[in-house]
């Protein structure tokens, strides 16, 4: 028999479920890298950091399901309130929303990009999901 004490916590296991997200999400945008789908890939980079700070916010207790909400929180709480993140990361949170923005909703606007501009934003996201999943303690 299971007791209560040694049943997941709901938010673990709801943060858990967004890490996989991020991991999927992640995944797809280095496929979509590799055979030049540059929406595919803004849409995928976006999403993983999306994941990842919905898992922040699982372990705090925070759900919302606004991207504009979530992202305020992040940048309050984890940036500029307890320090625990760089400034970058806030910037690298609203570009990759609005680069998905862009390329999702906007015609042509995937071809505005340049190589260096998708490298460095999938590095940005590579370096945001390192950073929280090192400050959750889990394996990126």
């Amino acid at each position: 028999m299971i007791t209560g004490s040694s049943l997941p916590d709901y938010n673990d296991i709801l943060s858990q479920n967004s890490l996989l997200k991020c991991r999927q999400a992640f995944d797809d945008a280095a496929y979509g890298l590799k055979d030049n789908r540059i929406n595919i890939v803004l849409n995928r980079l976006y999403y993983a950091i999306f994941y990842a700070v919905q898992a922040l916010g699982y372990k705090e207790g925070f759900a919302t399901s606004k991207h504009s909400h979530l992202m305020g929180w992040f940048n309050k709480k984890y940036i500029y309130q307890d320090k625990i993140f760089p400034v970058r990361m806030g910037k690298i949170y609203k570009d990759a929303f609005i680069n998905r923005q862009e390329s999702d909703y906007e015609l042509l606007t995937a071809s505005e990009f340049n190589d260096e501009q998708i490298n460095s934003a999938f590095s940005d996201c590579e370096f945001f999901l390192r950073s929280v999943f090192e400050h959750l303690k889990e394996p990126f």
